[in-house]
């Protein structure tokens, strides 16, 4: 009969020795509850199989360490969560975020935020929120405050990229309406 090892037994065996029978039980252990578990925060399974999969990879490579503080789960939990954010988001959606704003600088536009700002002094913001329905204020939640393109919402949300663009501008007419 075979001892089963203790999650820091087989973390201590992968970084020590590149076990890779303890990090093959571990992966059996725990890919299936986060998958399911990152499952809930996207859509897109190829995302998520994608984040599980380089969450279990810096495990292995010893970019991720366990310092064996609080449970292996919540561990695994933090790398790959913040994997996913860090996919949704990605590099490219910065890079073209800094590009737009560069060009908007030298515009003698009024900007998004001091419309928004004029909105809050001559309008009440927090209550045309409110009136917002769920599907319309998600689309606002993710594209505006967690800042992802078209597409990462999209994928978020687990709804086609027009229907993405198509609440936005329905939100923000109605955010306009309501404010002016």
């Amino acid at each position: 009969m075979r001892e089963t090892r203790s999650d820091g037994d087989l973390l201590r065996a992968i970084a020590a020795d590149g076990d890779r029978r303890a990090f093959e039980e571990l992966y059996r252990r725990y890919a299936p509850w986060l998958l399911a578990r990152l499952r809930g925060r996207c859509a897109d399974a190829g995302v998520v199989d994608d984040v599980v999969q380089e969450t279990f990879l810096a495990v292995w490579r010893g970019t991720a360490r366990y310092r064996e503080e609080g449970d292996v789960a919540g561990w695994l939990w933090r790398i790959g969560s913040r994997r996913l954010i860090d996919t949704l988001r990605g590099d490219g959606a910065r890079g073209r975020l800094r590009q737009a704003l560069s060009h908007l600088r030298h515009r003698d536009e009024v900007s998004a935020e001091e419309r928004v700002l004029a909105g809050v002094e001559h309008g009440d913001l927090a209550g045309a929120l409110v009136r917002l329905s769920p599907e319309l204020r998600a689309v606002l939640q993710a594209t505006v405050i967690d800042g992802l393109t078209t597409r990462e919402a999209a994928v978020l949300l687990g709804i086609p990229p027009g229907t993405v663009k198509t609440r936005a501008m329905r939100a923000r007419k109605q955010l306009r309406e309501a404010l002016a």
